[in-house]
């Protein structure tokens, strides 16, 4: 299909249809956009089970409309570490408010983001393959010969972002080495659990359990450093489990892996995006894992994408002008990503457990405290 009626309607293409490209379309709806999000799969599907979102994430979806229905999909919970043993890690000089967070199952948030952009508005099973860039617009090239005209494209299809290898060449995501993630969730019914509990142990595993808000539990295991994988996902997941519990006594974590069936664990190898000299031209800009995929042990990747669609939708209503929209986009951006690597570097290097969580406390605590405007806050960068 080829589009190319210009209209005084101001015309988006979002690929990636994740969580932040359904936000950002959103988002840019809201601002006035009439807005195209392309998805290559041939449906909506979320990779992996649930994600955190901060308060900075909860306050942008209030403000599109979605915060009760968010909620109601989530279980509030709070980022305290422990030792193996069951020690609270403390850290006095930060306040709940810092470590409070909403664990939201992934694939009914996707679907209420969809919801709420419009099936009418995606293209499924659509993929980008290029675009040019003209004073006016931008044409956008998809799989099956199609082509889009429109005043700005923005790429949130993820850590291998097709836009970002064509707007920044040379720029592939890399493996964060020695870094594994294992995870799943157990069904209502299947497993009961005391509580929740986050656990840093020896070998340089963290890991722990999580009930959701249909009373399933979530539980993870990663690791940095691990030597080379051997035997099933389950074996992998039970080898790391060992180090976040107590000598010779398996724990609620062991016994979590144990009911799960090989076939429900997920395993990621970490992926990063390097450092990005430009997010953005005159017409497209990067959102999201496309510009900033980081390691998950800081738990924030969602929560600062989405920061990253409410930013582009302020700044770009009104009928802002976009390449001056996205060149503050970016002076926002960079600089706030600069310093969310050192301190998620500040935690992945802490010499000890303690040391981790007292890190991890200080970077929620900046995270939250430095909203950008746009970002469900009136507070300045700092």
């Amino acid at each position: 299909m080829d589009i190319r009626t210009r209209t005084t309607t101001r015309r988006a293409v979002v690929i990636g249809a994740g969580i932040v490209g359904l936000t950002t379309g959103l988002a840019l709806r809201r601002a006035g956009f009439e807005v195209v999000v392309c998805e290559r799969a041939p449906e909506i599907r979320a990779a992996g089970a649930s994600l955190g979102l901060w308060a900075n994430a909860l306050a942008v979806l209030d403000d599109l409309g979605l915060g009760e229905q968010v909620r109601a999909i989530g279980a509030p919970t709070e980022m305290r570490f422990h030792d193996p043993a069951g020690e609270l890690l403390q850290s006095p000089e930060f306040g709940p408010e810092d470590r409070r967070y909403l664990l939201v199952h992934r694939a009914k948030l996707n679907d209420l983001l969809a919801d709420a952009v419009g099936h009418g508005n995606i293209r499924l099973a659509t993929a980008f393959e290029d675009y040019e860039e003209h004073e006016d617009r931008v044409t956008v090239r998809l799989s099956e010969g199609g082509t889009v005209d429109a005043d700005l494209l923005i790429g949130a299809d993820g850590a291998h972002s097709a836009v970002r290898e064509r707007l920044v060449p040379g720029t592939p995501a890399r493996e964060h080495a020695g870094h594994h993630a294992w995870r799943a969730v157990l069904p209502p019914g299947e497993v009961t659990v005391p509580g929740d509990r986050l656990i840093l142990g020896g070998e340089r595993c963290r890991g722990g359990y999580v009930r959701t808000y249909d009373g399933s539990v979530y539980w993870l295991v990663n690791q940095f450093d691990s030597p080379p994988l051997t035997g099933t996902r389950k074996e992998q997941a039970a080898t790391r489990a060992v180090h976040l519990e107590e000598p010779g006594s398996p724990g609620v974590l062991s016994a979590l892996i144990a009911a799960t069936p090989e076939d429900r664990i997920l395993h990621n190898r970490i992926m990063l995006v390097p450092p990005l000299p430009h997010w953005v031209s005159a017409r497209v800009a990067l959102a999201g894992d496309a510009a900033h995929a980081m390691s998950p042990h800081i738990t924030a990747g969602a929560t600062l994408g989405i920061e990253d669609a409410a930013l582009l939708g302020r700044l770009l209503g009104a009928d802002q002008d976009v390449p001056a929209a996205l060149a503050a986009y970016q002076a926002d951006r960079i600089p706030r990503y600069t310093h969310v690597a050192r301190l998620s570097e500040a935690v992945e290097h802490a010499p000890t457990p303690r040391e981790f969580a007292r890190n991890y406390a200080a970077f929620s605590h900046w995270m939250l405290s430095r909203r950008p405007q746009g970002a469900g806050s009136e507070g300045r960068e700092a």
